[in-house]
């Protein structure tokens, strides 16, 4: 029981207590959800880790799609409308990237589950939390009215942006700048019904997109969905789309909007053999070269991207004031000059800052390179495979392959029910 005590007082624990004022002052309305005290935070733990063992087990063992449509449809009144985004697995990224790198930072424990739990279930069952339990995926698989197939080259050219966005956001995150997942979450407004109208646009705009292409924010900018994407590819079980042998009849592949079902390759064909190695060798000739300009891109561009921390921009603005460039000043500005810091010190903390980021910059760009290596790399390889399989990392086990197959329906009529491979 004091354990129990001791871990709901962490959960619920308010790590940056408001200010008592003495005046009239009037506190204005909060536009983001309160955190919850008591013994809600353990519930949402709760719901979460039971949400993904029911999406797994509906996956693997029951290979339901109208149950996992239903877990679906809970996971989105619940984490979604009712608890309003938060809190996300998503945005953990950059609350746990800060943590890791900024040593006064406490991240909540809720925070730190929410961000591993659904990482663990992918290891072992695959993306089962982008199955039926991830509001944002449950919202764009529901209104998928007519799904339209994407190109290949496309698919892998758009994916490549959700890498960009997940090193833009720990690159923030880390120096202290900006929570930019949370703050251009696409469909956190749609869920708390109010938020900034350009955001409130963008996710109506993704809402429509997702009618036809299906889930368009999962395959092209979610961050977390890049890690899921990774660590499914490990995973222990994974989605197969028959119980018994493929008789390549297509019908999954037409069935999958995410394209994520990959044909059989038997073997490399002859024609494109000496091509392909070549291409092969060339890639990986110039890979480092590839990260080396990534890296140094990131470098080039850090000083514009450090104008988004707070106190850089603030020493600019200062700068332009006292060298006559700006006209009047900015509510920030006078407040500084209010509050007794000297210039010279503000000038000192934004060097430090900018250097920061030029170091990160370093690593920003670096990652980019290193993956847009791999994947022509890895686009140059050809695995061989003998039936129509679901890929390991672009699967989302949705679960829409299953009853399109002819050898599932005959599965379930000798057994009576289904079974897991």
């Amino acid at each position: 029981m004091v354990l129990f005590g001791i871990t709901l007082n962490i959960f619920s624990s308010e790590r940056f207590p408001p200010p008592q004022f003495e005046s009239g002052y009037v506190r204005p309305e909060y536009t983001v959800p309160m955190p919850r005290g008591g013994v809600w935070p353990l519930i949402d733990a709760i719901v979460l880790l039971s949400a993904l063992g029911i999406a797994s087990w509906l996956v693997h063992k029951k290979r339901s799609r109208r149950a996992l449509f239903g877990l679906m449809v809970f996971s989105l009144a619940y984490f979604g409308f009712y608890r309003k985004g938060c809190v996300c697995s998503i945005g953990s990224i950059q609350d746990m990237s800060l943590f890791l790198f900024n040593k006064d930072y406490v991240v909540p424990l809720l925070t730190v589950f929410f961000f591993i739990a659904p990482l663990v279930f992918t290891l072992l069952f695959g993306r089962s939390f982008c199955a039926g339990v991830c509001p944002l995926g449950a919202v764009q698989d529901i209104t998928l009215i007519k799904p339209v197939k994407v190109p290949v080259w496309l698919e892998h050219t758009l994916r490549y942006l959700a890498y960009v966005y997940l090193a833009l956001a720990v690159w923030l995150a880390v120096m202290g700048s900006a929570f930019v997942i949370c703050k251009y979450d696409p469909y956190v407004a749609i869920f708390r019904r109010n938020g900034n109208l350009d955001i409130l646009i963008m996710g109506g705009i993704l809402l429509v997109i997702g009618f036809f292409i299906g889930r368009p924010y999962c395959r092209f900018l979610c961050p977390y969905g890049v890690i899921l994407r990774q660590l499914s590819r490990l995973s222990r079980w994974r989605v197969r789309i028959t119980p018994t042998d493929c008789n390549q009849c297509r019908l999954c592949e037409e069935a999958c909007p995410y394209g994520a079902i990959r044909p059989p390759v038997h073997e490399w064909p002859e024609a494109s053999y000496a091509n392909d190695k070549k291409r092969l060798a060339l890639f990986l000739i110039l890979l480092p070269f590839i990260i080396a300009i990534g890296a140094w891109t990131g470098n080039s561009i850090a000083p514009s991207v450090s104008r988004t921390h707070p106190a850089v921009a603030l020493a600019e603005r200062i700068w332009m004031e006292e060298n006559q460039q700006a006209e009047g000043t900015t509510d920030a500005s006078q407040y500084f000059r209010s509050s007794g810091e000297t210039i010279g010190s503000l000038y000192k903390r934004a060097a430090v800052i900018r250097a920061g980021f030029e170091k990160g910059g370093w690593f920003f760009g670096g990652f980019l390179g290193f993956i847009l290596g791999g994947k022509l790399i890895l686009l140059s390889l050809r695995p061989r495979q003998r039936d129509y399989e679901a890929e390991r990392a672009g699967c989302v086990s949705c679960g829409r392959c299953f009853r399109y197959c002819p050898k599932e329906q005959e599965k379930i009529e000798e057994t009576g029910g289904l079974s897991s491979r």
